[in-house]
């Protein structure tokens, strides 16, 4: 990676530091991710330092991050002591990896507390109340993780086709309701 970023990618590595820190991440953290996304080749610690303009321990420590996230890769060189990093280039994995994440960190909490909560016996109305209205928020959550492990397992190709027909899904569940299956016939 050359020492002066293009505006191009510095541009990328900028947008990407904004959008970080509304993701919930850090601003260095999201701009060391987009650099080594779009480096050729695996980057250290140093080039990334150099690059971005950021002390070395700012980019140890966001690399850290992005490694317990599993965005990154560590790799290391022959000869070489230095650890290198690189992300997926496939922009699906990325995608897995970091729903996958958040699952994992964010949705799996909540559903745990809410099965301990359903778990607890009702001593008021206002108990019975709020466990029906966590009844209902248990059922979607189980729903759409149940659905994103499905999702997760389906190739990169049939996503994106799943993905482009959009609304056009519903009409063909609404064909396939009006289908009607005659025992014993072809169908």
């Amino acid at each position: 990676m050359p020492h002066a970023l293009t505006p191009l990618v510095r541009s990328f590595v900028a947008h990407f530091g904004e959008m970080g820190s509304r993701w919930g991440i850090n601003r260095t953290v999201g701009q060391i991710y987009a650099l080594i996304y779009v480096a050729p080749q695996a980057l250290n610690a140093d080039e990334i330092a150099e690059a971005l303009e950021f002390s070395r321990g700012n980019v140890s420590m966001g690399l850290k991050e992005l490694q317990a996230w599993r965005l990154v890769k560590l790799l290391h060189q022959p000869g070489d002591r230095r650890e290198y990093f690189e992300a997926p280039g496939d922009a699906w994995e990325v995608f897995r990896t970091l729903a996958e994440e958040r699952r994992r960190r964010e949705i799996e909490p909540t559903l745990t507390m809410l099965r301990n909560a359903l778990l607890e016996e009702p001593t008021t109305p206002e108990d019975r109340h709020a466990q029906k209205r966590m009844k209902g928020m248990h059922d979607l959550i189980e729903l759409m993780t149940s659905w994103f492990e499905d999702v997760q397992r389906i190739d990169a190709t049939t996503l994106a086709q799943l993905m482009k027909m959009g609304s056009k899904v519903q009409r063909l569940l609404e064909f396939k309701d009006k289908l009607k299956v005659v025992p014993g016939g072809r169908g």
